[in-house]
């Protein structure tokens, strides 16, 4: 069906959503290594299998005291625990008694310890004398407890958190092999056309007088890699519906996607093989999004599979797959405001989405326009980091706050 009336661009997200209905709900849990789980969701709660720290351990470079010691004076110096080192191998009861003893930082403190006093504050200032004068020391300084980073049992990190490198780190030092996330999504990319140079070999083909290399494919492809999609195959069209039904069929069941996303063959030309093969199967829309760009946009259902139908320009269909595939289908970061350092108008019915840089000046994030705003400026959009919404209707000032969308570089 060919819809002429225009939609949001969250009405649209949200029609996505719907047609990829149970594959949201459904994905299954795996579990996987955390490095490998870098920049997904969590799709449990991980909680603490042991207190961190483990033991007790010494902050600083110093002399562990008992609380005899505290007042300070003159001390003989016991044997040195050195991090890595059990003190009840070190010291004859693996306690502080009448002698300080000299520990690392994060050696495991020994029994009674009461403060921890650095080496530098000492008389002499560093390690290797028979006995050694401290200065008067509060309890606990430079102690550090055990447990009190987090305890046994506790929540470590939320369901819903993006695993990050300390993510990566607090599951390490809790010996954690895995992390449950869900299963990434797996889709079929499909992009071309007559005009476009066949093959994923296409950067290194020279193009004819009147075709182009196939920029949006391989564009594709690193952006679902950035957003944490599978690529589980691709596709390439021709302005023939026929044949591109038959690549179609035959893609989808050799690649068996959770969904395809298309790029072109979706406007009122004579060859827009994408929608003239799709807009007639059941539920399909094909209309416009009140947005520039990526106003031509289409979803359907072929042989089962949900297919998101994107524009062909490349600037397009990164914008278009940025606003309703990565957040669909992947990870993308949420919205935030930034005050922008130009003035820039509205159109009249559609926001425009603006290719920016962000930057943090004065401890508060802005963001500047950057490049041209054709569709087909994909080389000047390079250095984008951000999409800059201009709501429809609006006139912005120059440091007024606007939304944006980060984009993953």
């Amino acid at each position: 069906m060919t819809n002429h009336s225009a939609r949001t661009p969250d009405e649209h997200l949200a029609a996505v959503r719907e047609l990829l209905g149970e594959l949201l709900l459904e994905r299954p849990v795996e579990h996987v290594d955390p490095a490998a789980a870098l920049g997904r969701r969590l799709a449990a709660d991980v909680t603490a299998v042991e207190d961190s720290p483990r033991f007790d351990n010494s902050q600083m470079d110093g002399y562990a005291l008992a609380a005899a010691h505290l007042a300070g004076g003159t001390f003989a110096v016991d044997a040195t625990v050195a991090a890595g080192a059990d003190p009840r191998d070190v010291l004859p009861t693996g306690a502080v008694g009448d002698a300080v003893v000299p520990v690392m930082t994060g050696a495991r403190l020994p029994a009674r310890t009461a403060a921890v006093v650095p080496v530098e504050k000492c008389e002499p200032a560093h390690f290797g004398a028979a006995q050694v004068t401290v200065p008067a020391t509060p309890d606990a300084q430079f102690v550090r407890l055990r447990g009190t980073d987090i305890r046994t049992g506790d929540l470590l990190v939320p369901a819903g958190e993006t695993v990050n490198p300390r993510t990566v780190g607090v599951a390490a030092a809790q010996g954690l092999t895995t992390v449950p996330v869900t299963r990434t999504a797996r889709v079929l990319i499909c992009t071309g056309g007559d005009e476009v140079t066949a093959g994923q070999d296409a950067p290194a083909q020279l193009p004819g007088a009147a075709t182009i290399r196939d920029a949006n494919g391989p564009m594709l492809r690193a952006l679902c890699h950035v957003h944490h999609i599978d690529v589980a195959g691709t596709v390439q069209t021709t302005d023939n519906p026929n044949a591109f039904r038959a690549a179609l069929s035959a893609a989808i069941t050799k690649a068996e996607p959770d969904a395809v996303v298309t790029s072109g063959g979706i406007s009122h030309g004579a060859f827009e093989v994408v929608r003239q093969t799709l807009e007639h199967t059941p539920g399909a829309w094909f209309g416009h999004v009140a947005q520039q760009p990526g106003g031509p946009q289409g979803l359907a259902r072929f042989e089962g599979v949900p297919v998101i139908c994107l524009p062909g320009n490349p600037v397009s269909t990164a914008v278009s797959f940025r606003l309703f595939v990565a957040p669909a289908l992947g990870e993308a970061p949420c919205a935030v405001t930034a005050r922008i350092t130009a003035a820039e108008d509205g159109l009249a019915d559609k926001d425009r989405y603006l290719r920016g840089r962000m930057q943090v000046c004065e401890g508060e994030l802005t963001v500047s326009p950057v490049g041209g705003a054709g569709s087909h400026l994909l080389a000047q959009s390079v250095t984008a980091d951000a999409l800059i919404r201009i709501p429809a209707g609006a006139t912005v000032a120059a440091g007024a706050l606007v939304e944006i969308h980060p984009l993953d570089r």
